[in-house]
């Protein structure tokens, strides 16, 4: 007989247990590779231990850049100010100058502008984006503007994980610091009124290698240690005391951990709990180590990646618009409108959250999970206006919020865990690349053949259904064999989703198209006919064409096995 999916063990979650954890977590400021966070994360792996898993904390090196002292002059007059995670320091005396008002720092606010050794003056948060424009544009500095009176620690580095040998001159080269709302606006309109502030920004940082700790929580599946496992992960590092962000994630995480731990008895795989370093300070360095060092595991057994971030915020109530990978949005809307009645909407997972195991072809979901019901339009997220500040503590975390945050967690960890054969959704990723596929056939008509990728994408679509359809009458080898098939169609289709294509490298923490190995085949589409433009687009669309055909071929081999072994 098939197993029935045993009822999900979220109703046990404790919020006692969780804000007494949180309480222990609070009393650290964990910047990474500090002694602080190591203390900090001991804690945890005590109570991991308590809770049942085999522990192990492993030491890195990473490159990590802490933000020291600022101050920035206003015509002599200091203003409150941070330095940003890897600017550069200042040089002795300050960086002075005229600056340069460049609105949000877009783009267009850059182009045909010469702004080489100038401070510039940019509205909103500071970016990796705006610094790699600040950069390649042979800017001096920059002076952002937060969008109200709180000044938010920003990581601006680009390059995902740490940089190497081909990425370090990706790396920002700029002076980099954040003002308040009002003085930067001072700063805005006396440029605008033809006058001339002169700027002084002094910024202290310390940027270099450091040994940084994961800690890696293990427990088996029934088959053992060489079972598949469902990755369940946050970052542990935090600016400040960070005690939503991220601690309230890792009070959660413990918790989804000790609740499924005592259901061990009915899992299908393992669970692979990860708390990362490195996340605020080194842009992701701690989960991109971890994917370049264990990729042959992580190919082999990763079954799928939830990401946990800044849980149960007071306040938080909007719960609709948590991102998850196509594969995987099934999951978030069953669990999300259970738990809370909210009609899920869900968004596409972008280049954030330690979400470092794309390349792979692991499929992921979540990060951040619930939101304050208004985001200022120039802020970065809806978490709350604490976030990246001194004032993120403990009494910004509700108790009942991160229950809820929790169950739902739970949720999906255990229909991973549990499920028969593994419920990942690939009629659904083939659904959104016909989507995209279906605005370039005009303009590629008789230029470029598209059709065939259109028909791969609808026989993989078939394929999957007819998985999904036979997978609850699967007995346990049978499941087995198609949880395994399934995983291996992940492993073509989410690379060809979200990276342009290579596995073994990590795209920058820049915004990427969706099915990114697609944009060589939009560019040729953008292109005048007979043109020379066209010819030279055509050269990469043609190489794009045979990478997603290539990887629907294998996804299709992969689900035709899954077929076979349901009978």
């Amino acid at each position: 007989m098939p197993d029935a999916l045993p009822e999900s063990p979220a109703p046990g979650v404790s919020g006692p247990e969780m804000m007494g954890n949180l309480g222990e977590i609070a009393r650290w400021v964990k910047l990474s590779g500090t002694a602080e966070e190591r203390e900090a994360l001991s804690f945890i792996e005590r109570r991991m231990r308590d809770y049942g898993y085999r522990t192990q904390t492993l030491l890195h090196d990473a490159f990590i850049s802490l933000p020291g002292k600022a101050a920035v002059l206003v015509d002599g007059t200091p203003v409150t100010a941070i330095t940003q995670s890897f600017s550069q320091p200042s040089p002795a005396g300050g960086l002075s100058g005229i600056p340069l008002y460049v609105g949000h720092g877009t783009a267009a606010d850059f182009a045909g502008r010469d702004l080489a050794g100038r401070i510039l003056l940019i509205e909103g948060m500071a970016t990796p984006a705006t610094a790699q424009r600040a950069t390649r544009a042979g800017a001096a500095g920059q002076l952002h503007i937060s969008h109200h009176e709180h000044i938010h620690e920003m990581c601006i580095s680009p390059v995902w994980g740490s940089p190497g040998a081909g990425t370090i001159a990706e790396m920002p080269r700029t002076v980099a610091c954040s003002i308040a709302q009002a003085d930067g606006a001072a700063i805005r309109d006396a440029l605008l009124a033809g006058k001339q502030p002169v700027v002084t920004l002094h910024a202290e940082v310390d940027t270099g290698w450091r040994k940084t700790p994961i800690l890696v929580a293990d427990l088996d599946g029934p088959g053992g240690a060489e079972d598949p496992f469902v990755l369940f992960s946050g970052h542990h590092d935090t600016w400040y005391h960070g005690v939503m962000d991220n601690g309230s994630a890792n009070a959660g995480m413990m918790e989804v951990a000790r609740v499924c731990a005592a259901r061990r008895g009915e899992w299908k795989r393992g669970l692979r709990v990860c708390f990362w370093s490195g996340h605020s300070h080194g842009r992701y360095s701690g989960s991109a180590w971890y994917a370049d060092a264990h990729w042959d595991e992580l190919d082999r057994r990763c079954v799928a990646h939830v990401n946990v971030d800044s849980l149960g915020g007071t306040g938080a109530t909007v719960l609709a618009n948590a991102a998850a990978m196509a594969e995987l949005h099934h999951l978030a809307a069953e669990a999300i409108t259970r738990t809370t009645n909210q009609d899920y909407r869900g968004k596409r997972k972008n280049r954030s959250s330690d979400d470092s195991f794309v390349g792979i072809g692991v499929p992921s979901m979540f990060g951040t999970l619930s939101e304050q019901p208004a985001k200022h339009e120039a802020a970065r997220n809806a978490l709350g206006w604490w976030w990246h500040t001194p004032h993120d503590l403990i009494d910004k975390v509700d108790e009942a919020n991160l229950v809820r945050d929790a169950r739902i967690m739970t949720d999906v960890v255990w229909r991973l865990l549990a499920t028969p054969v593994v419920p990942l959704d690939h009629a659904a990723t083939a659904a959104s690349l016909l989507a995209e596929l279906a605005p370039l056939a005009g303009p590629l008509a008789g230029r470029f053949p598209i059709a065939p990728l259109g028909e791969a994408a609808r026989r993989v679509q078939a394929a999957a259904q007819a998985v999904a359809a036979r997978a609850p009458s699967a007995g346990p080898e049978a499941a087995a064999a198609a949880s395994a098939a399934l995983m291996r169609a992940s492993r073509a289709l989410v690379p060809a989703d979200y990276t342009a294509g290579d596995r073994f490298l990590h795209p920058h923490a820049l915004p990427m198209p969706d099915w990114a190995t697609l944009q060589p085949i939009r560019d040729l589409a953008a292109t005048k006919p007979g043109s020379d433009a066209e010819k030279f687009a055509a050269v990469d669309a043609l190489r794009a064409r045979n990478r997603l055909a290539f990887a629907l071929r294998e996804a299709e081999a992969a689900l035709g096995d899954a077929v076979a072994a349901l009978g």
